[in-house]
């Protein structure tokens, strides 16, 4: 995988370049310390991968991967910056992970890791050839201080709100979107049903249907000890799913 670094901190992009020789399958390509620089060298050198600043004179690096992502088959594109604050606009230009600085190595191989299946050509081809691309997306990022973190759809159980945020409860554990529940009911529908105006669960993952001692009605989920409540107008319609399911 080639890679262009593009900061305008000298001792940033020795760091990097340092961190880059210990990740197998990376080969540093060149460096760049503004955005006119980077440019020129990713029509030159055409890397995979660029690992970008984002405070940066004259052009900042919002900017320069906005210009990027928007040509063919543009690299994929890592954030190193020392600012949480600039997570949310970045995503809007979708790259493929977003590291605080300073960078560690074991987080730069994961973000790696993940720009290989994530670089957006590849994702592209993947959601137009695939067969099931109208069931959304394959994969959720999530933003927090400590990075980017990437979850598989297929291994969600569920997705509860609580107050302003959604919890998406998989099997790593659990994590906070900053997504609606009403979007994610829209889009990923097909695999997940409501069970309660704060709840939808995956269907493949349902166990059982449990009454506690006050009637109340709660889904057992598979791999996950969340168990989220059925609300009493949507019960008959968990009940009718879960017969669908045991007769198959």
């Amino acid at each position: 995988m080639g890679v262009l670094i593009v900061d305008d901190e000298p001792l940033a992009r020795a760091r990097l370049a340092r961190q880059l020789q210990s990740i197998d399958g990376c080969q540093l390509l060149g460096e760049a310390a503004d955005g006119e620089s980077a440019l020129q060298q990713l029509d030159s050198l055409d890397p995979d991968l660029l690992l970008l600043d984002i405070e940066m004179p004259g052009e900042n690096g919002l900017q320069l991967a906005t210009q990027i992502t928007n040509r063919p088959n543009p690299p994929a594109i890592i954030f190193c910056t020392a600012h949480d604050e600039f997570a949310l606009p970045a995503f809007a230009v979708a790259p493929s992970g977003y590291l605080l600085k300073p960078v560690n190595v074991e987080q730069l191989a994961q973000a790696i890791a993940q720009a290989r299946r994530l670089s957006k050509p590849q994702l592209l081809q993947t959601e137009s050839n695939s067969p099931t691309a109208s069931s959304g997306r394959r994969q959720i990022k999530a933003v927090s201080r400590r990075g980017v973190q990437l979850i598989d759809v297929d291994d969600i159980r569920c997705f509860i709100a609580e107050d302003k945020y959604v919890i998406a409860h998989h099997s790593g554990g659990e994590t906070v979107l900053d997504e609606s529940l009403k979007e994610l009911e829209a889009e990923f529908g097909e695999r997940f049903v409501r069970v309660h105006r704060s709840a939808i669960v995956a269907r493949e993952y349902i166990t059982a249907l449990v009454r506690n001692g006050s009637g109340r009605h709660y889904i057992h989920l598979r791999g996950v000890t969340a168990a989220p409540e059925v609300s009493r107008r949507l019960l008959s319609r968990v009940k009718s799913l879960l017969q669908q399911v045991e007769t198959v």
